[in-house]
């Protein structure tokens, strides 16, 4: 159950080639936003239909849920990437070095794969109904498997501090008090929302541009915040990786 190395290595890679699945959706024909009706647009019109809301308030409440996973992504990739740092964040190799315990990591112990999950479900409203449903079983999935082979790791590498970390913090479910005394390690704020270009870019395709039902339009939002985010990621400096393990 728990990922490999090369797993973890690849694990950007894996999630583009997921995502893409998801929207091309290959089962369902050719490839034709046209036609294809997105998730968005099909819970509102099957709860219309199940006359729990009328369309014209069906539509605004699912693009509102869509929009608040997209910012609840966002906030937990930028808290976290913060603290934990842009080199550890994106490094191909797992790092251990010391227990985090601040920030976002004193509540959950994956924060970021829990915004990387809000952020992957924000997306799936703009797929059909099974690519969604395709993106979201995969993904759940390998973050599970991936949240294990680091748990593991981390506990071999770190030992009874680590240990004792996980018995105290939820893995998943955050906790609204931090059950753990802040450590004191400061945040890099403006390396964090430049590493999460593209959470920030999802959010404002479906916080922004949803509100005008052009599905292509949304899809290109998302293209070029991806885009934007890999340009970003060539420029920033090649440091050393956080010596703090979460």
């Amino acid at each position: 159950m728990r990922a490999s190395a090369i797993e973890f290595r690849l694990r950007m890679l894996i999630q583009v080639f997921i995502v893409i699945v998801g929207f091309w959706a290959p089962w369902l024909g050719n490839w034709d936003l046209g036609r294809r009706i997105p998730t968005l647009e099909w819970l509102a019109l099957e709860v219309s239909r199940a006359g729990l809301l009328r369309f014209t308030y069906a539509s605004p409440a699912v693009i509102g849920i869509g929009a608040t996973l997209a910012g609840l992504g966002m906030v937990l990739r930028i808290w976290g990437a913060a603290y934990l740092g842009y080199t550890t964040v994106h490094h191909g190799e797992m790092q251990a070095g010391a227990v985090m315990a601040d920030g976002p990591y004193r509540y959950v112990r994956n924060p970021l794969y829990l915004g990387g999950w809000c952020m992957m479900a924000a997306m799936a409203f703009l797929m059909p109904p099974s690519g969604a449903l395709f993106t979201m079983v995969l993904v759940t999935v390998f973050y599970l498997r991936l949240i294990l082979g680091e748990e593991a790791f981390l506990s071999r590498a770190l030992g009874e501090p680590y240990c004792m970390y996980l018995r105290t913090v939820p893995r998943l479910m955050p906790r609204l008090r931090g059950s753990l005394p802040a450590a004191g390690n400061k945040p890099n704020w403006l390396a964090a929302v430049l590493g999460e270009v593209n959470a920030i870019g999802i959010f404002v395709t479906l916080a922004l541009l949803s509100w005008r039902y052009d599905y292509e339009l949304m899809l290109q939002g998302i293209l070029v915040s991806f885009g934007v985010s890999l340009v970003v990621r060539a420029l920033m400096p090649r440091g050393s990786a956080n010596p703090k393990a979460a």
